[in-house]
């Protein structure tokens, strides 16, 4: 019988030949994540029902991303719960606040590899699909009992796999077909199904770009989001990781498979609205003045966007009145720009440059705004005090968008 490739995936994970959307399977886990903000809750759990040792300690990673440095005595407190916590347990894979983001590090890394299951105490793992990996997001109380007992129940979810097709024109890029594809779709459009993205287009893109469709999966409500595995995907894992893999691809016949076709021929730069990510426009549509501009997050923080960004900037001044932080997504990443003279272009613009981290994208870190101020962001989300005050306003979009827009002090395409 057929089957999609998330099917594929559980069903290897729960030692059955075949299961079917609906199914309610225990699957065993390959990759387990948590963080600095996340992760003392899921010790505190583990703790609380008299666990003593992690099931393996070499399948645990545990990256501080949300607040490095630590900017508090909260958050100062929650880096010796972690620290403390990956000695005694022995824990191989832990990377202190020099590092990078979670979602970036990991397939960095070399700790996914296509046909495995990821589960992260953070929404967004679902990035992780983008390299043929079922990953998906848990609770901080789920991630005890992973570490536990290494196993997690699972409902099979059905599929909607998005068949893109069409060439993006210049300065149109994965994020703004993401955001269309929400901005259709709906916040719920994808309640707890698995997003796969193909088609010519996804073919075309490079890892990165299909992480961004990945990363934002969950923005529809998704549980995972998922690319079939190419040469680029084979290319990318062999380069970073010695784990064994296996490809699982979607029958297209398979019964629980919804296939959307999206025809991106003639996409424009897209901009998500506050205050919510599916409140989606065409760049053309939107008119607005902003305070700040971020660069960075697990979404658009890699090199590749750092690159479109500094092309745009190149030889000019960000606008006066208007701040610009821009955060590469990893120790690699700032390396890299480091190294292609990219950060020289930032600072000469007038932009502020941090370390990798996840800076204002969580409301609680470097670079908040305050009331009635306006952030365009390169991240995922713009609800209410996401990127700190209630009050203020954020707005998504590319790196290609967000440079433009720095320089003008308004939100604007590239092309202007």
């Amino acid at each position: 019988m057929s089957s999609t490739m998330s099917e594929k995936i559980l069903a290897r994970a729960s030692g059955n030949d075949k299961v079917e959307a609906g199914d309610i399977i225990i699957a065993n886990i390959d990759v387990a994540m948590t963080h600095d903000l996340t992760g003392p809750l899921a010790v505190e759990s583990f703790e609380k029902i008299g666990a003593d040792k992690v099931w393996d300690s070499s399948k645990i990673v545990i990256p501080f991303d949300h607040q490095v440095p630590a900017d508090s005595i909260d958050s100062a407190n929650n880096h010796i719960i972690m620290r403390k916590f990956v000695q005694k347990q022995g824990i191989e894979n832990f990377y202190d606040v020099n590092v990078g983001v979670c979602h970036q590090i990991l397939p960095e890394l070399g700790h996914v590899v296509p046909g495995e299951v990821i589960v992260g105490a953070d929404s967004h793992t679902c990035t992780h699909g983008a390299l043929g990996a079922f990953s998906t997001g848990i609770g901080s109380t789920d991630m005890a009992m992973v570490f536990a007992e290494g196993n997690l129940w699972f409902k099979v979810p059905e599929t909607n796999r998005f068949e893109i097709t069409g060439e993006l024109r210049d300065n149109v890029y994965a994020k703004d077909v993401i955001l269309h594809i929400i901005g259709q779709m709906g916040a719920d459009g994808s309640t707890y199904k698995a997003c796969e993205f193909a088609g010519e287009s996804v073919s075309r893109m490079s890892v990165s770009d299909r992480m961004v469709l990945c990363n934002m999966a969950i923005e529809m409500g998704g549980k995972t989001g998922l690319v079939e595995p190419d040469k680029k995907t084979i290319e990318y894992v062999e380069k970073r990781s010695k784990k064994p893999y296996k490809i699982f691809k979607t029958d297209l016949d398979a019964d629980s498979l919804n296939i959307i076709d999206i025809d991106v021929s003639d996409l424009e730069p897209q901009v998500a609205c506050p205050n919510n990510v599916d409140n989606v426009k065409a760049v053309s549509e939107v008119d607005q003045e902003i305070d700040q501009v971020f660069l960075g997050s697990c979404t658009n923080g890699r090199i590749s966007d750092l690159r479109d960004a500094a092309k745009i900037l190149k030889g000019k001044e960000i606008a006066k009145g208007t701040r610009m932080l821009v955060i590469p997504a990893s120790r690699e990443v700032y390396s890299k720009a480091l190294d292609e003279g990219l950060i020289k272009i930032f600072v000469d613009a007038g932009a502020l440059v941090s370390a990798p981290c996840c800076g204002p994208c969580l409301g609680g870190h470097t670079g908040i705004i305050g009331p009635g101020e306006v952030s365009l962001s390169t991240s995922n989300r713009n609800f209410k005090g996401r990127q700190g005050s209630p009050d203020g306003k954020v707005y998504l979009s590319s790196a290609a968008v967000a440079a433009a827009s720095a320089l003008e002090g308004r939100i604007v395409a590239p092309e202007e």
